[in-house]
């Protein structure tokens, strides 16, 4: 059986090409770093808010913040993108990301360190839209599900990377010092830069066809007839499927330290079977998004989502053997449904418009989404954190219902 057979599990990546795997190398790379350098603030935010004397609400805003921004990074990364090519966009914003990560180590003040966290967002932003376009416009129809799928998984990674830097900085330094290194570490990205600027470039055939439109990244063309209508409706899908799960990945490691009372090493553990779930259920996912289509995958892993969210803060003080049980099967379907994301924003715009959809729809959903895990922040004070997180679940049924307004595009040609 040939390497290339179309039977085995990883056709999917020997169809890319030379140029193709290089893409997928420098997309994947730079989406699991842009993952490393926003996790390191969640990991970070109980000593945070100890050596600055903020409340949660106020800790919360520091998220919320960067998600707000990064719709603003998303939404000129797109156009960018359609403009000056997806490559080009890739390098600016693992730049831009890497920068103002470090620069948040060296924050002197609560307002100093939302500033340089707000402006982390515009790189965080904007990555992901770029590294997924350039992949899925390598990729064949059929395959297309599971190979931005594979993409979309190195956040896992990225999060993996994160605590377990965290874990062993957090060990051996005084918690005033270990959070600053924590964020000095996210230099690491711009070595990557290299690798993009020397090997990486963008897939011939559909930039031809970007670079002679006279309406590449144009704003009034995606509210316009007849991708108004998708437009709306995928920010929305976004917005339910994001507002869900940064409920979850910016309080859990709160909850299990202030609820669950779990030291520096339990709460790395714990991480790490919702690490490992998440891994586990990108991948799974983007299989089943080629096979379901993407409609239904999107469904599935929502209603099981926003069950397991609930389940999940609702265990009982001192069963935390069943709440370790749980963390697997949580991070595995609320990273599932992230899967068909790129697929699926991909096939729902024209080439010349592809930059732009995708980028403000997703994340305008992570902008608006941000809001859910900031009410979760102002809520805990009454309902604590386990209890406020429910609110998380609540996105799910947002983004379900958002799918009424989409067509199924599984196995269609990019346009």
């Amino acid at each position: 059986m040939s390497t290339t057979d179309t039977r085995t599990p990883f056709a999917w990546f020997h169809t890319l090409g030379r140029n193709g795997k290089r893409a997928f190398a420098g997309a994947f790379g730079g989406y699991g770093l842009d993952a490393y350098d926003f996790q390191v603030l969640p990991l970070g935010l109980f000593a945070i808010s100890a050596y600055f004397g903020i409340s949660q609400g106020q800790a919360g805003l520091l998220n919320t913040v960067t998600l707000v921004v990064s719709a603003v990074g998303g939404a000129i990364a797109g156009i960018l993108a359609d403009r000056i090519g997806r490559v080009r966009t890739l390098m600016i914003t693992v730049v831009t990301y890497a920068v103002f990560t470090v620069a948040c180590g060296f924050a002197t003040s609560y307002e100093m360190l939302m500033i340089f966290r707000a402006l982390q967002g515009l790189g965080f932003g904007g990555e992901w839209a770029a590294g997924a376009i350039l992949v899925a416009e390598y990729c064949k129809p059929r395959y297309r599900g599971r190979t931005v799928a594979f993409i979309q998984s190195s956040w896992a990674v990225g999060w993996a990377l994160s605590v377990i830097v965290y874990t062993v900085v957090f060990s051996f330094l005084p918690q005033d010092v270990a959070w600053r290194v924590l964020f000095w570490t996210g230099a690491i990205p711009a070595v990557l830069v290299f690798y993009i600027r020397r090997h990486v470039q963008d897939a011939p055939k559909l930039n031809e066809k970007r670079e002679s439109t006279t309406h590449k990244g144009s704003f009034k063309a995606i509210f316009a007839a007849p991708l108004g209508r998708t437009t709306l409706f995928a920010a929305l899908l976004a917005t339910g499927v994001q507002g869900g799960y940064y409920t979850l990945a910016s309080w859990v490691p709160t909850f299990l330290k202030t609820e669950r009372g779990l030291s520096v090493v339990g709460t790395g553990g714990y991480l790490t079977l919702l690490i490992s779930g998440a891994f586990a259920g990108y991948i799974t996912g983007g299989y089943l998004t080629d096979l379901l289509g993407r409609k239904r995958t999107f469904t599935l892993f929502a209603a099981l989502s926003a069950a397991l969210i609930v389940l999940f803060t609702q265990i009982p003080q001192g069963a935390n053997g069943l709440l370790l049980a749980v963390t697997f099967p949580l991070g595995f379907t609320t990273s599932a449904i992230f899967s068909g994301f790129g697929s699926f924003l991909a096939e729902l715009y024209p080439t010349e418009l592809r930059g732009t959809g995708q980028g403000f729809t997703y994340n305008f959903g992570r902008a608006v989404g941000a809001s859910f895990q900031t009410a979760v922040g102002f809520l805990a004070t009454s309902m604590g954190v386990g209890g406020a997180m429910i609110f998380g679940a609540v996105a799910y049924g947002i983004a379900v219902l958002a799918l009424l307004g989409l067509p199924e595009t599984k196995g269609v040609e990019l346009r």
